[in-house]
Order: C-alpha cells, then sequence, then structure tokens
C-alpha cells in the first residue's frame, strides 16, 4: 500500500467551481488535504479533461491562461503517462469488468501510479478494481473516509492551493 490516492477530473474541477456548492467545499478539502499530504496522483488524461472542461463547461469557465496555471500546479504531482500498453489494457478491462472505455482508462491509470484509492463520483463507491478502491467523496460522511484514512502529513513545498473563482 502507498497511500498514494488517485483523483478523477470530477473531483479536481468540483474543487475549483464554487457554483458547485457542497461538492465544491468536499472536493476543496479533499483537493487541499491531498495537497498537505503529498498523497494525490493524476493521469494526463484527468489533465486534459480538466482544461477543457474548466475551460468550456462550468458556468464561470476560466481564461485559458489560468487554466493553465491550475495545470502547471497540478503536474507537480506524480502524473501517470498514457501509453500505447495502457490503452490496450483498458480496452480489456472495459470489457471484463462492464466499464466504460474512458472509466476503464481511469481505473488502469490509477492502478499503474501505484494508487491504493480512486476517488471520483463515476464510478460504483466500495469496488475495487484492479487492486484500486473507487470512493466517492460525495458519499463518504468525511473526506477521511473518503480516502481511507487520515490525510495531514507534509511531504514538501507545494503552490498556492487552486481556490476557484468569484463570481
Amino acid at each position: 500500500m502507498t497511500g498514494r490516492i488517485f483523483v478523477d477530473t470530477n473531483i479536481l474541477v468540483y474543487a475549483l467551481d464554487r457554483s458547485a456548492l457542497a461538492k465544491h467545499e468536499i472536493a476543496r478539502r479533499l483537493v487541499g488535504q491531498l495537497w498537505v499530504s503529498g498523497a494525490g496522483a493524476l493521469s494526463t488524461q484527468v489533465l486534459q479533461e480538466f482544461y477543457v472542461t474548466v475551460t468550456r463547461k462550468i458556468p464561470n469557465p476560466l481564461p485559458p491562461a489560468t487554466a493553465r496555471a491550475e495545470l502547471r500546479a497540478y503536474v507537480q504531482w506524480p502524473v501517470e503517462l498514457i501509453r500505447a500498453e495502457t490503452v490496450l489494457h483498458a480496452s480489456s478491462l472495459a470489457e471484463r469488468e462492464t466499464l466504460s472505455f474512458w472509466d476503464a482508462l481511469l481505473v488502469v491509470c490509477a492502478a499503474r501510479s501505484g494508487a491504493d484509492v480512486l476517488v471520483t463520483e463515476d464510478l460504483q463507491h466500495g469496488r475495487r478494481i484492479e487492486g484500486v478502491l473507487i470512493k466517492n467523496p460525495f458519499r463518504a460522511g468525511r473526506v477521511s473516509e473518503a480516502v481511507g484514512r487520515p490525510v495531514a502529513t507534509r511531504r514538501g513545498p507545494r503552490p498556492a492551493l487552486p481556490r476557484g473563482r468569484a463570481k
């Protein structure tokens, strides 16, 4: 067990998007704790989806330069690169586990990153796939339950925590 927590795009978006109300607060706390602990991990898929979502799909889209600044901060986390074998593995997993290809790709990247937990609202809470436990932080009662343990150990410097845009 590495203690690594792989974060899906929706969690990063909710942490930034104040219009998400309760989900914003939960995601903001979770992401903040991951900055402090150094336990967060992502993939290139998550980074790409994040950029598109925050510049085009949220109620108050970010200017591209601001979104890039957010990306620059997140690339300090471990980032799992998507390679040809990752895509092949995800296609097999999607078929075997009856997942969408994109969800399977997320799970494969989480497993390859060494994550114990994948936080997302898009997969079944409590399910274990490829050795990774799926946790929905919006279903769990507290952020520490969402990741399976308290998250509070600082592991080095981090940039200013993304705060979200004021309306």
